[in-house]
């Protein structure tokens, strides 16, 4: 089902505050395996100007992402989740995030494209501080992959049938006709 575009423009408010603290930062680092030490180390942060540890460039997206989520859920704009990939992912900093921040975001829907089948969808997250400061505009893009003819073709439902029924017969198989040599 297409994505209706009449939604483009369509804002949804800040969700709860995001607290960024020296650990969440820490450990984003390291689990995208960046050491700068101005993410762990409050004194080489400080010796570059900055109050506390600074966040690398691409960890709104963890606020952001969540934020979207308002969007992906909105029942009135249709968007199946099981078909959703990330696209791409783009920040534009006014300051960068530090730790101490109380952040919240707030989403929009920039573009809803069709693209070869495909519904590409863009989310704008303006990401401001507890004062009111614009801190990040982060852009996610979204692909919802169109539905294969022959997506239902061996296809297994979540009960583990074919037919999504849970019944697999007394003997354990889907209930399907065979012949009595087949094994």
């Amino acid at each position: 089902m297409a994505l209706d575009p009449s939604f483009v423009g369509r804002s949804y408010p800040p969700g709860s505050v995001y607290e960024v603290g020296r650990e969440k930062i820490r450990e984003f680092a390291e689990a995208i395996g960046d050491p700068n030490p101005v993410y762990v180390d409050p004194d080489a942060a400080k010796a570059l100007g900055h109050p506390d540890v600074i966040a690398p460039p691409t960890f709104p997206f963890a606020i952001s992402y969540k934020a979207a989520g308002l969007v992906i859920q909105d029942p009135e704009l249709g968007l199946d989740y099981s078909r959703v990939v990330h696209g791409d992912q783009r920040f534009t900093y006014t300051r960068p995030v530090r730790a101490g921040d109380r952040l919240t975001v707030s989403s929009t829907i920039e573009t809803i494209k069709s693209l070869a089948g495909n519904e590409v969808i863009e989310i704008r997250g303006e990401i401001h501080d507890e004062s009111g400061e614009h801190v990040v505009t982060a852009m996610t893009k979204l692909v919802a992959r169109k539905a294969e003819a022959d997506d239902a073709e061996g296809a297994v439902s979540a009960d583990g049938t074919a037919d999504g029924t849970g019944d697999a017969g007394a003997d354990g198989r889907d209930g399907s006709e065979t012949s009595g040599d087949e094994r």
